[in-house]
């Protein structure tokens, strides 16, 4: 069983940066590939950032692609996501998630995900 709880959100201006955080419970984080995603009101799940188990690969989605990096450190069990240059557009509930594949990550539904964290709410000003 892995436990996942994000922080780092709150509420920026439009332009602004934030890092969220996402600490995993239990020896297996590196067995995991880890995404982002996000849900905004009216919206449904929309994938924003994949990373391998080694952290070597990652993959993001073409809306958040040169403004947010996602990382891991694997001896803190914990994969972060710095998000520069925010935009109004970006306001949402942001989740990490992790699969033992790292295809199912990039697969971008989010169907497949073996855990869930229960998100933190990023809010950007214009």
């Amino acid at each position: 069983q892995v436990q996942l709880v994000e922080s780092g959100g709150g509420l920026v201006q439009a332009g602004g940066s934030l890092r969220l955080s996402c600490a995993a419970s239990g020896r297996t984080f590196s067995r995991y590939a880890m995404g982002w995603f996000l849900q905004a009101p009216g919206r449904g799940r929309e994938f924003v950032a994949a990373i391998s188990r080694s952290g070597g690969t990652t993959y993001y989605a073409d809306s958040v692609k040169g403004r947010f990096t996602i990382s891991r450190d694997n001896a803190k069990n914990t994969v972060y996501l710095q998000m520069n240059s925010l935009k109004p557009e970006d306001t949402a509930v942001y989740y990490c998630a992790a699969a033992p594949k790292y295809v199912t990550v990039v697969a971008g539904t989010g169907d497949g995900m073996d855990y869930w964290g229960k998100g933190t709410l990023v809010t950007v000003s214009s």
